[in-house]
């Protein structure tokens, strides 16, 4: 059902056609990246952390980034905790691997990080675990519903 979900949200902006479908898993940014012959950072990987009173935090980010504590305290002014696995599809409506700023449930909160700013398209996963969706950065943030662009990153190839 999330693919659906993720589907029927680009529908309404007409990028449905833009889904990519691959036979293997895009689960992780490596093999994101493999299967689709790009590179990890063009990878819009989707990070989700408990936020307060009951809501998520998705942050979409570039694919080899990693959440920098101090930044994400100073944005958001608290400690961030990534959701336990476990609690992930119920939270946000997706699975595990295949979660996406589209078609997410509504306490869901969506941030695009300044990341992947660095890149003219970026693939976000689309609900499942062999799903993607090419999108320029204009066209991911024009069709994200998020609350903005926030710098809360660090390179995680270091």
């Amino acid at each position: 059902m999330s693919f659906e979900s993720a589907k029927e949200y680009l529908k309404k902006f007409g990028k449905e056609n833009k889904i990519i479908i691959v036979p293997v898993t895009t689960a992780t940014v490596d093999t994101a990246a493999a299967a689709l012959g790009v590179t990890g950072n063009e990878i819009a990987k989707s990070v989700t952390l408990y936020g307060k009173d009951g809501t998520v935090i998705l942050i979409v980010t570039a694919g080899h980034q990693k959440i920098d504590s101090k930044k994400f305290k100073m944005q958001f002014g608290f400690k961030g905790n990534m959701l336990a696995y476990d609690d992930v599809e119920n939270l946000t409506g997706h699975p595990p691997g295949g979660v996406c700023p589209f078609g997410v449930k509504e306490n869901v909160k969506i941030y695009l990080d300044e990341s992947l700013k660095k890149y003219e398209y970026v693939y976000p996963a689309c609900g499942s675990l062999n799903t993607s969706v090419r999108l320029s950065i204009n066209e991911l943030d024009q069709i994200t519903l998020h609350n903005g662009w926030v710098d809360v990153t660090r390179n995680g190839m270091e």
